[in-house]
């Protein structure tokens, strides 16, 4: 399945981050609100749009993933590397860094939504 990562869309600030996956079928939002003087990462929300903007319901009929826990600890340490010097200055191998955030945050979608 081919996707496309945008990180930090232009819609961000300090506090409200915004990334995007881009798939054939669907995209994926994913919100990061941060708090505090040092920028401490406190939520990560995901939720999945039709390419037109609509938004596709959970199989619980909610629309949000809200990470807590372990996927939460997960998260944090794959968006460090995104963010790192090495990641940015090609010191560490981009491609694999791009796939194994797409992979985790498409296999919380694969878990909490429906496609039919």
């Amino acid at each position: 399945m081919n996707y496309q990562l945008k990180l930090r869309t232009p819609e961000s600030n300090a506090n409200l981050v915004f990334h995007a996956i881009l798939f054939d079928a669907f995209k994926v939002n994913v919100v990061e609100r941060y708090t505090g003087k040092g920028s401490k990462l406190c939520e990560v929300i995901l939720k999945v749009r039709t390419l037109d903007d609509q938004i596709i319901n959970r199989k619980d009929g909610f629309v949000k993933i809200k990470l807590k826990g372990e996927d939460f600890d997960i998260y944090k340490n794959l968006i460090r590397t995104l963010t790192s010097y090495d990641y940015k200055n090609r010191l560490i191998n981009r491609n694999k860094a791009d796939e194994d955030f797409v992979h985790f945050v498409l296999r919380l979608v694969i878990i909490n939504y429906n496609f039919s």
